[in-house]
This record gives C-alpha cells, sequence and structure tokens, in this order.
C-alpha cells in the first residue's frame, strides 16, 4: 500500500511538471500583450510641437504667387499661383488671399495655442486647403466667419484638418465670432452660432470696416469711433471721419490706424481715449503694445517709432526702398516690413533704436504679407 502511494504521487508530479513545461513554453513563444501609450498632453497628429513661436510670414507677389517664409530657418516654401492678389489676411494660422470675391485659404502650418496657464507652439508643412466665396475674415478657436454679401460659418476643426465644410450661412455682411457668440455690429445685434436672437451690443456701429479681438474685448472700426464690446457691455471710444482700418500685433489694447494727411490715430482700449499723432501721411501703420511703440512708415521709405502715450518719436531708420504696398506686421518683438521693390521683407527690432536684425532676400516682389504662428 505504502508503495502504491508512493508510485501514485511521482505519476502526479511528473503529469505537473509536464504540464507546468508546456505553459512556460507556450509563454515564451506568444507575443506580449500590448499597452497602448498615452498620448502627451498638447499632441496634434501630424504636428511638430516646439518650445518656441513657429512665426511664419505668407506672401503673395503681384502676379498672385503664394510663398510662405519660415522666419526661424529663413526656408521658402513655394504654393503656386491663383491670380491676381487683391489683399491678405491672417488669423494666427491660416492665411486669405483674396481675388476679386474669392478668398483662397493657405494653412501656414505655424499655429500657437493658449491654454491660459501655459502655451502650445506648433509646426507642420504648409499647404493649400481650398478657395470660399468672400472678403473678410474673423474667426475663434471654434468657427470661422467669412464675410461679404452674407456670412458663411466655417467649422474650424475641420478646416484645420483641410477641409473646407460650413455649419451657417448668415445674413449678415460683417460678424465678428467671440466669446461663443456671434456679434453682428451692422444690426447692434448678438446671435448665437446658429443665427437665433441672443440679445444687442449695446450702441450702434454705423458703416463697421474692421474688427480686432483684444484683451479688453473686440473692437470695431465705425464711421463715428471705434466700438469697444467687451463683458461688461458696449462703449463707443469717438474719433473724426477719415479713419482707415485698425492694426496692431496680436491682443494689443492699443491700435492705430491711418487718419489720412493728418497722421495717424492711435487708439488706447484700456484708457478708451483716440489721440491723433500728427505725423503726416503714412504709408503703413501698427501698434506694438500699451508700452511699445507705435510703428508708421512714411512714403520716402522711412520707419518711424513713436510714443503712443506722449506722442513723442522715438526714432527713425531709412529702408532700402519704398512702395505704395507697404506692411507692418508686428509681434511681441519683432516688426516686418515687406519691399516688394527691393524684392526683399526687412526685419525690424522695434525695442532696439527701429534696428534693422535681418532681411530676407526672396527673388519676388512680396506685394502683400502677413504673419502666422502667433
Amino acid at each position: 500500500m505504502r508503495g502504491r502511494t508512493r508510485a501514485t504521487a511521482l505519476a502526479l508530479t511528473t503529469v505537473l511538471t509536464t504540464v507546468l513545461t508546456v505553459i512556460l513554453a507556450g509563454c515564451g513563444t506568444a507575443e506580449p500583450a500590448r499597452v497602448a501609450e498615452p498620448v502627451p498632453h498638447g499632441y496634434v497628429e501630424g504636428a511638430e510641437e516646439a518650445a518656441e513661436p513657429q512665426s511664419r510670414l505668407v506672401l503673395a507677389d503681384p502676379a498672385g504667387a503664394v510663398h510662405v517664409l519660415d522666419l526661424i530657418t529663413g526656408k521658402v516654401t513655394g504654393l503656386g499661383g491663383s491670380g491676381t492678389v487683391d489683399g491678405i489676411e491672417g488669423d494666427g494660422r491660416f492665411a486669405y488671399v483674396r481675388t476679386g470675391d474669392r478668398l483662397r485659404v493657405v494653412d501656414s502650418g505655424a499655429w500657437t495655442v493658449d491654454h491660459g496657464d501655459h502655451v502650445h507652439y506648433y509646426r507642420s508643412a504648409p499647404r493649400d486647403v481650398g478657395t470660399v466665396a468672400g472678403r473678410r475674415v474673423a474667426g475663434d478657436a471654434a468657427v470661422t466667419a467669412v464675410s461679404g454679401d452674407g456670412t458663411v460659418l466655417l467649422d474650424r476643426a475641420r478646416l484645420e484638418r483641410g477641409e473646407i465644410v460650413r455649419t451657417a450661412e448668415l445674413p449678415y455682411d460683417t460678424v465678428l465670432p467671440y466669446e461663443e457668440r456671434l456679434l453682428v455690429p451692422g444690426e447692434n445685434a448678438v446671435v448665437t452660432r446658429t443665427g437665433e436672437p441672443a440679445g444687442e451690443l449695446g450702441a450702434p456701429c454705423p458703416e463697421p470696416r474692421d474688427a480686432v479681438v483684444t484683451r479688453r474685448g473686440a473692437v470695431f472700426a465705425c464711421a463715428d469711433g471705434a466700438l469697444l464690446v467687451g463683458r461688461d457691455g458696449a462703449e463707443k471710444i469717438r474719433y473724426p471721419d477719415g479713419v482707415g482700418e485698425l492694426h496692431a500685433r496680436p491682443g494689443s489694447t492699443v491700435l492705430a490706424a491711418k487718419a489720412g494727411d493728418r497722421g495717424v490715430l492711435v487708439v488706447d482700449v484700456t484708457a478708451k481715449t483716440a489721440e491723433l499723432l500728427r505725423t503726416g501721411p503714412v504709408v503703413a501703420v501698427t501698434a506694438t503694445g500699451p508700452e511699445s511703440p507705435v510703428l508708421a512708415l512714411t512714403a520716402d521709405g522711412v520707419l518711424h517709432a513713436w510714443d503712443p502715450g506722449s506722442g513723442k518719436r522715438l526714432a527713425r531708420t531709412r529702408l532700402p526702398a519704398s512702395a505704395s504696398t507697404r506692411t507692418i506686421q508686428a509681434d511681441t518683438s519683432r516688426a516686418y516690413v515687406n519691399d516688394p521693390a527691393g524684392r526683399a521683407v526687412h526685419e525690424i527690432d522695434y525695442n532696439d533704436g527701429l534696428r534693422r536684425a535681418r532681411t530676407f532676400e526672396l527673388g519676388f516682389a512680396p506685394a502683400h504679407m502677413v504673419e502666422t504662428g502667433r
């Protein structure tokens, strides 16, 4: 009996050993289970995240050929022609190249995402997205409003994927997306993104021309002054007739506009004032911030820096050539002046006496220019 028990135990041990060997062998040849890696914070498919702004200039020559100049690398990417260009504007990432009543949408491949407590900077290859009917553009993170004879809203997320998708059509000629609503200055109205009434702006804006979004609210250029629309309501900042479009670096609460032969109008959104700098006629102008100079280019090719508070001229520098189609684009540290006659773009350090930091020789005439990546 004792021998039979010992034999049975030995047999069981052999079987268990064999089964364990088979299991271990199987584990050795099977594919290991794959654990999905978490998507990094801020990840954008097809884009590279960077540690600093990836500023670029979208440029168009008189014949309509569009080019993207990378201000980090100096590389120029050509995107082909689209007919005679009447103008160009941007929204931080996309450039909208106007030819008559149509806009060519160009993804510059450079943009910034501001989360409030931190910022992400991205870069990807420039590309054409397509064309859409319209003459003016305004947008936010969710929708892009393309206005002309009426307004169409484009889905921003789909636009970023290279698709032009309309989400609504509205019977208004000027619309500004702001604070999850649409501001309609010509109608003194606020509507939802589907066109439903949602209130009034609070003040009229006759002949609305353009709009700028600042950290203090949205500002419309009207025939009788600038209309500031913020969370506390609407207020008119009066200025004289004959004032052109408002220009500033993104987010600036100081704005500047050409004021005919008189000079430059400076609108301080925080102080709610409008002051005239008697500079005489200027070709191009922009404001760089509340404690930074207003930049104005005169027809003789001289760039001037003016103190927006005192009206004192701070510096001046002569650029190599002059042309009536010049534009000034500014970011937090540099300004860019296009030079069609010289077939170049000049980079200006406006905090260092208007020092010319770099000149980009292009080989074509950059008649129209807008900065992106900011």
